[in-house]
């Protein structure tokens, strides 16, 4: 019998200008997230920690996904964030994206987005971002105020319009998409899209068919390219594979 098979890998890095790494990942089968925290040190590494340990819940092996449960445990994560800013004053105004991709009951895929970092698809040496930025050079690129490619280096280009750590608490964007063998999702803080183009992820997915091999090799080039912030990176392969 051919059924599909998950292969996955990642890898983070400080980078060369930060002292602290403020993302956080979660990568087990069927569950993978990235967290990128915010609101300075040490609070954006809280913020980014809390969110991932809340969201490690729905790893539970006898839990049934569906995209109600997502919602709810948004919800919880960025409840947390607040009481954790009101216990303690100097972690006041905390918060974290929080992208990834995550396997339902029913078999789908569901691509999850609060913030800037993303979640990409490669199959037929194409990558397609999955996910849309909160941010406010997002804002501005839907209104036609701003070309994509000068939104690459404008100064407000760090600035997110949703993060988790806000009240009223924040919406997530869900997609549904149906697994295909053969596709890879990437799921990365900005600390990789920040330093690399899509055309430079695109070669080394299509280079390195080992997802742990790819997710190192696209830190590593993130960081040699400048490395201005923490870079954090998940690879999910998926593939058909027999098993009489």
């Amino acid at each position: 019998m051919t059924v599909l098979s998950l292969r996955y890998g990642c890898s983070t890095d400080v980078g060369r200008l930060r002292s602290q790494n403020q993302d956080r990942l979660l990568a087990r089968d069927g569950l993978f997230l990235v967290a990128d925290g915010m609101g300075g040190q040490p609070a954006g590494e809280v913020a980014s920690a809390l969110a991932i340990a809340e969201l490690a819940s729905l790893a539970e092996p006898a839990r049934e996904l569906d995209v109600t449960d997502l919602i709810e445990a948004v919800q919880q994560a960025n409840a947390r964030l607040l009481d954790e800013g009101q216990r303690d004053p100097e972690r006041y105004g905390l918060g974290t994206t929080l992208t990834g991709v995550i396997r339902l009951a029913d078999g789908q895929w569901a691509i999850l987005n609060v913030g800037d970092s993303r979640v990409y698809r490669f199959a037929g040496d194409r990558l397609e971002q999955l996910t849309t930025d909160h941010s406010a050079v997002q804002q501005l690129v839907d209104a036609g105020l701003l070309d994509p490619r000068a939104a690459l280096h404008h100064p407000r280009r760090n600035v997110v319009t949703r993060s988790l750590g806000i009240q009223p608490p924040p919406v997530p964007d869900i997609e549904l998409r149906r697994p295909e063998p053969g596709e890879q999702f990437l799921i990365c803080s900005d600390g990789l899209t920040n330093e690399l183009s899509d055309a430079e992820i695109a070669a080394v997915l299509a280079a390195r068919v080992d997802p742990q091999e790819a997710a190192e090799e696209l830190v590593a080039q993130a960081v040699a390219a400048g490395g201005r912030d923490n870079v954090s990176v998940i690879v999910v392969r998926l593939d058909l594979a027999d098993t009489n």
